[in-house]
């Protein structure tokens, strides 16, 4: 077995949690596993950044050690297609290759860090049943990022800043950007539902660049970037990273902060994530907010930039969000809050506030997943206080690696 290199937290190498038979590689501590644990499911929440994260055998946390093991080599063995350098051999970043980007919106303006291998973890009770590669490593995480949009919007409301998410954003939103008869109809809803049809430039990136786009295997972009009629704001559904990034504008002009400093301060720290994971913007995205030039940040890495973050803090992140935004006790982020990011929007079914529902048979009713290209995946089932994280594996495997994940359950 290739030695990886120990995580921060000095846990499980690849595969370590999940199976206890294998041999740890030189230089690994021994697996820390809580002797008085009295039952699986119990609410555990992990030690903080730089303590050890405790680990639970498959077997006790519920799983078959063989399934589970099997579909741990499966996320291994399907490593996304893209290079690792997020370039192609001719100069072609990936996201314009993806999205068949086209046109004058090309230009990458956020910077792009070389990718890591196949790399993950599972969670049961807030405990590691299984882990493999680099999972301490910040690399880019593309759309997951707008997940992470949500919780901040979610924070937001929490602290009065969002009144009522039906209310039009241009109400509390200053300026030319939700001026007008189109886009002042747009509400907070719209933007956390993508149904906001906003039209217009921001930071040099135009609403048109994604019309007409389709995501996920199979999707045929041969027209986007050609310019539809648009509809009456909340009436129709289309995934478009410049409308994200307006909502992203909208909550740096309410909190009139920078948004990683906000999340930093009211999520990550609280949750014991690592100091290491960081939002970039574009080198065109700074506004001034009372006199400060402050960079608004994306909700994906389109044109480069967006979260650069370790799948040990999206393991985190996503069990706080199981939890309905309880950690440890502490309630983070309000229940009705979680509870409203995951309601079904009425253009998308399997979509929320910018989190990804259940849609088909043999899953969790009640699962949901952030996801990014890549592919990069946050998968939890709440029910079952598990939580998955996928850095790099094929898209078009996803389905598969949570097909075996659930059929490993004992």
């Amino acid at each position: 077995m290739a030695q990886a290199a120990p995580n921060r937290e000095g846990t499980c190498p690849v595969g370590r949690g999940a199976f206890g038979q294998t041999a740890l590689p030189i230089g690994f501590p021994p697996l820390v596993e809580d002797a008085a644990l009295s039952s699986p499911t119990d609410a555990f929440v992990p030690a903080p950044d730089g303590a050890l994260w405790q680990t639970i055998a498959p077997a006790k946390a519920g799983f078959d050690p063989d399934k589970l093991k099997a579909a741990v080599d499966f996320a291994r063995e399907q490593e996304s297609p893209w290079p690792r350098s997020l370039y192609y051999p001719d100069g072609s970043y990936v996201g314009n290759v993806e999205w068949n980007e086209r046109g004058p919106w090309t230009e990458i303006v956020g910077p792009v860090r070389e990718r890591g291998g196949p790399a993950g973890l599972i969670l049961k009770g807030g405990r590691i049943v299984a882990e493999w590669g680099d999972t301490a490593r910040t690399d880019m995480t593309f759309s997951i990022a707008k997940s992470y949009l949500s919780v901040l919007a979610g924070i937001a409301f929490d602290d009065g800043l969002i009144a009522d998410v039906d209310e039009a954003v241009g109400k509390t939103v200053a300026g030319p950007v939700f001026s007008g008869a189109h886009n002042g109809q747009i509400t907070w809803r719209h933007l956390l539902q993508q149904s906001s049809e906003w039209q217009g430039e921001i930071f040099g990136k135009s609403d048109q660049v994604d019309h007409n786009r389709q995501i996920g295997p199979g999707a045929d972009n041969s027209r986007k970037g050609q310019r539809r009629e648009l509809k009456t704001p909340g009436s129709f559904y289309e995934y478009n990273d410049v409308r994200v990034n307006v909502l992203s504008y909208a909550l740096l002009e309410r909190f009139r902060r920078p948004l990683p400093e906000v999340l930093r301060e009211r999520v990550m720290d609280p949750i014991g994530a690592s100091p290491d994971w960081e939002w970039q913007g574009y080198s065109s995205s700074f506004t001034d907010i009372d006199g400060r030039s402050i960079q608004s940040v994306p909700g994906g890495g389109h044109w480069g930039g967006g979260l650069f973050i370790g799948a040990r803090d999206h393991a985190r992140f996503g069990l706080l969000i199981g939890r309905e935004g309880d950690w440890g006790g502490r309630q983070i982020l309000s229940r009705d809050w979680v509870r409203r990011m995951l309601t079904p929007s009425p253009t998308l079914t399997n979509y929320g506030y910018l989190w990804w529902l259940a849609a088909r048979p043999g899953v969790p009713a009640k699962s949901f997943s952030a996801l990014g290209a890549g592919s990069n995946v946050i998968w939890v089932d709440p029910e079952q206080d598990v939580v998955a994280v996928l850095r790099w594996i094929n898209g078009a495997q996803t389905d598969g690696f949570i097909d075996r994940l659930v059929a490993a359950r004992a």
